[in-house]
């Protein structure tokens, strides 16, 4: 069992349970989330996840409006530019031909001057629109992304803990990193690049017909070549690019791998075969890569020379037309501009539909993760009223809410008598780990649990802090059935010690108060002189400043273990949990801390989890668990009078080889 406080961004609360009521469904209904998404992964419901995706536009309908107009000004404004400079260039060319024939005034520069100008506001208008727009859907993109991040966070603390049985923590983390950061980028780049790529499109070809339908009819006639063109080099170069991304994650995870375990690598001489391991991978995807950018980049080449040929036979009908008087020089200038345009937007459109699949499958991944069954709220005063006392029903997938809701002054009342009553549990359907477990525990004794490994230790503890409810029996405090407490009441009962031990980056003393958010200095010193880390700390550089790294491995594992005892001391809880809380210290400090425990376990209920029998000799009740049942109960002394499991397990680590 992992320590079950889960790493906050902050310190804001203890780590018993969410502060918003939790809902059972999500937002949009119930449907499980796959695994991570693969670049040039399709998304398998497509409108569903967009409309999803929209509902977080929707919000900011006013600003993607506004960017919309803009986008489309400001692309009108880039499009009517080589228009009015061939206006400019007629008047060029007829005053030079003025000048030749010997006629007129010659070149009018006044007016070539006011078309640049003219021009030039053009451009710098253009310029302006575009920074307008790419500011506002920069900032929705955003906010957007700010909202999936906080609900994606706000869900990982409503989720059951049997969510994360069955998930990868790796996975969860891809959804608010990798799948966030790909809508990121779509909706701060392809959403006004499509705008743009429409909208020039549209125009480009309403300026060609308002020149020349003749030539702009030519010009559509290499349209079919070009889509057939980028559509054959998109279907064979994705599958490359999806095998690139595979295959980058693979030697990614392989490095990763072997630098984490580089000391175990090297005690078993595994460099060779890591070496060999590498060589592939990277071998692979060099091949995928190197096929996914030569396909690539015969797109360009392909469309240039099938542009080149259309470009040829426009500039032969242009020539045609203008020696006969139907079209200027500056349309045909003009009109050159736009054919070499003509095929960019639907390059960026293909380009960009690639970008909207891989976008919509993330999105498809995130709304998935929201839409998790959550863990059903507390009960609240009016189905306390028509609630009946008694189990879960067995189909009731976390439970449920039993009987009326326990006040806040009961519980700040609270003894600590436990019962567990006819106990059924399974982590799946028809796979019961827990049989029939009934036990009573009066307030202040001290109960330690015993058994061999998967015997369901950990699992009662999980059960009694309704981690899990269970399917079937009860578990009461003071007579109260802890499916009526609210839950952040029910853990702010208990106090945990736990094997794996869990500590966030901050200095020592804010995870020594974490235990106790409004604690003093003073108290939290009083603690950790309690749990004897005093000592060790003053020996720190910083003392309790100290700021522990990412993994707290700038401490050792016994350390650690003794600033989780000393959290567990500032608590000051009712009821204490410890499960194999000396397993990672040497015996001399054992002795320190199982004597500042019996200090601490005075006047409270503690549940002791243990494989070393030597620190539960002194327990009131020890049970022995078999299989999911209790096979033995009692002291120390007549478990190992009767001869049975006990004493066989306390003769296996007691007893000398022979």
């Amino acid at each position: 069992m992992s320590e079950a406080t889960p790493a906050p961004s902050s310190p804001a609360a203890p780590a018993s349970a969410p502060s918003a009521p939790p809902r059972r469904r999500g937002p949009f209904g119930g449907r499980p989330g796959g695994a991570a998404m693969t670049p040039g992964e399709k998304p398998q419901d497509f409108k569903g996840s967009f409309k999803k995706l929209l509902r977080y536009l929707g919000k900011h309908r006013r600003a993607i409006v506004v960017v919309i107009v803009f986008a489309v000004i400001s692309t009108a404004f880039s499009i009517v530019g080589p228009k009015i400079l061939g206006m400019a260039t007629t008047t060029l060319f007829e005053g030079v031909m003025a000048q030749i024939a010997g006629i007129g005034q010659g070149i009018d520069f006044v007016t070539i001057a006011h078309i640049l100008i003219l021009l030039a506001g053009l451009y710098i208008a253009s310029a302006l629109f575009q920074f307008v727009q790419g500011f506002l859907m920069a900032g929705v993109s955003n906010k957007v992304c700010y909202s999936l991040r906080r609900d994606i966070d706000s869900k990982i603390m409503r989720l059951p803990f049997s969510y994360y049985d069955k998930t990868a923590t790796g996975d969860v983390m891809s959804r608010i990193t990798n799948d966030v950061d790909a809508i990121q980028q779509t909706l701060s780049q392809s959403v006004t690049q499509i705008i743009t790529s429409l909208a020039s499109f549209i125009g480009i070809l309403v300026m060609m017909f308002s020149i020349s339908w003749m030539m702009t009819l030519i010009a559509l006639a290499t349209l079919p070549l070009s889509v057939g063109a980028v559509a054959f080099i998109i279907a064979r170069s994705q599958k490359h690019f999806v095998a690139q991304q595979e295959y980058l994650g693979k030697v990614n995870g392989l490095v990763e791998e072997n630098f984490g375990a580089h000391t175990i690598v090297r005690a078993f001489n595994g460099e060779q075969r890591a070496i060999k391991q590498f060589a592939e991978s990277n071998d692979t995807l060099y091949g995928a890569a190197w096929r996914a950018n030569f396909l690539s980049g015969l797109m360009m080449p392909l469309m240039t020379v099938i542009g080149n040929l259309g470009y040829v036979v426009v500039c032969v009908m242009g020539g045609w037309l203008a020696s006969q008087g139907r079209i200027t020089v500056g349309d045909i200038q003009a009109f050159m501009y736009y054919m070499r345009s003509f095929q960019q937007p639907i390059v960026q459109l293909s380009q960009v539909s690639n970008a909207l699949q891989q976008t919509v499958a993330a999105a498809e991944r995130i709304f998935g993760f929201l839409e998790e069954d959550e863990i059903p709220a507390d009960a609240s005063d009016a189905e306390a009223d028509d609630a009946v006392g008694g189990n879960a029903g067995a189909g009731d997938l976390f439970g449920a809410t039993v009987g009326a809701t326990v006040s806040a002054d009961t519980v700040a009342a609270v003894a600590g008598a436990v019962s567990f009553e006819h106990v059924r549990f399974g982590y799946g359907a028809g796979k019961p780990v827990i049989h029939d477990f009934t036990a009573e525990v009066a307030p202040g004794q001290k109960i330690a649990i015993v058994g061999h490994t998967g015997a369901g230790k950990t699992t009662i503890v999980k059960l009694l802090m309704r981690f899990y409810d269970v399917d079937a029996g009860a578990i009461r405090i003071d007579g109260h059935d802890i499916r009526s407490f609210k839950r952040d009441d029910l853990r702010s009962l208990f106090g945990m010690v736990l094997q794996d031990t869990w500590l966030y980056n901050a200095s020592v003393a804010d995870n020594i108060r974490y235990g106790r958010l409004e604690a003093t200095d003073e108290e939290v010193r009083a603690a950790a002189r309690i749990a004897q880390a005093d000592h060790f700390i003053s020996t720190l550089p910083d003392g309790y400043e100290m700021v522990l790294n990412e993994e707290a491995s700038n401490v050792s594992q016994g350390q650690k273990q003794l600033l989780t005892i000393a959290r567990a001391v500032l608590h000051d809880p009712k009821i204490l949990i410890l499960d194999e809380a000396t397993s990672s210290v040497d015996t001399r400090t054992e002795i320190l801390i199982q004597k500042a425990m019996d200090n601490l376990m005075i006047g409270r209920t503690s549940f002791i989890i243990a494989h070393r029998l030597s620190t539960i000799r002194n327990a009131d009740l020890i049970l022995v668990m078999e299989n999911g049942d209790i096979v033995e109960q009692g002291s120390h002394e007549d478990l190992l009078a009767a001869g049975g499991h006990y004493a066989g397990l306390y003769s296996s680590q007691f007893t000398p080889a022979t």
